[in-house]
């Protein structure tokens, strides 16, 4: 116990000011944000409260957040706010354990509207913000070196901003390693095509309706259109066409659209018609 605390001396206010900056972003983010109603109907709180309480208590979550945080801010609270920051994180704990069993399809919606899954890092998330909650200390110096170990910390293990770090850091080694990463005097094998085709998003997403092989293929100026054979949930016969970017490989631009087969041949439908699927 005694190291504990003199561990937490050491380390000052830092990761108690820190973990209140991450609490005012989750709450401002439930309380402010445009997407917070449709986040809060795709999290798992809609199966634990139902449709039609579900942004009440979402907003309610927020409410919570930002008073811990505000509480940690400040120093005479600050040992309350510790404890109902721990308690705050181990109730998230026994949320994301009913998501992963009830909602596995869910998203957490704890602090952005990205769709993400329950998985560990969410759960190590909250453990590491139940740690830090307990170990709060009411005195001490400011101390940033701590603060900002448990903001990066904090980003790493939060799936939901992995657009704003961890994409932009795959796509640069991807420019850096790959060959098809850069413009090319050669042409590109239709195959090179296929296969970032078949690691995309947009692929997989309609996989389950295609049901042919690649029916036919041409260029348009950055993109290769591949064309596929594919039947509707309803059983209409339709066109999958993917545009595939031609000199880039970035599997995450792929694009897609379905076009019935009565409404228009598939050789009418340029890469600028194409939608995420």
């Amino acid at each position: 116990m005694v190291g504990s605390l003199g561990t937490a001396g050491l380390l000052g206010t830092g990761p108690a000011v820190a973990l209140a900056a991450v609490l005012a972003w989750a709450a401002g983010f439930k309380l402010l944000s445009r997407g917070a109603a449709t986040t809060a109907r795709r999290s798992a709180l809609r199966v634990l409260v139902g449709e039609g309480r579900v942004l009440p208590a979402y907003r309610a979550v927020g409410a919570a957040e930002a008073l811990v945080a505000l509480a940690l801010l400040v120093p005479a609270a600050r040992p309350v706010g510790g404890v109902a920051a721990a308690v705050l994180a181990v109730g998230m704990l026994a949320y994301l354990g009913y998501a992963r069993s009830a909602a596995p399809e869910s998203s957490c919606g704890c602090l952005s509207e990205k769709v993400a899954p329950v998985g560990a890092r969410q759960f190590a998330r909250a453990g590491l913000m139940a740690v830090v909650g307990a170990a709060a200390v009411p005195q001490g110096a400011f101390a940033a070196l701590p603060a900002l170990v448990l903001l990066l910390a904090v980003v790493a293990l939060s799936p939901e901003l992995d657009g704003w770090w961890l994409l932009p850091l795959r796509r640069l080694r991807v420019r850096l390693s790959h060959p098809l990463a850069r413009r090319t005097t050669f042409e590109v094998p239709v195959d090179s095509s296929v296969a970032q085709l078949l690691r995309s998003d947009a692929y997989r997403s309609v996989a389950g309706l295609v049901r042919s092989d690649l029916l036919d293929s041409w260029d348009e100026g950055e993109w290769r259109i591949l064309t596929y054979g594919a039947r509707r949930v309803d059983g209409t016969p339709a066109t999958a066409v993917f545009a595939v970017p031609l000199y880039r490989y970035e599997p995450e631009d792929v694009r897609v659209a379905l076009v019935d087969d009565a409404e228009a041949a598939p050789a009418a439908v340029s890469a600028a018609d194409t939608v995420v699927a």
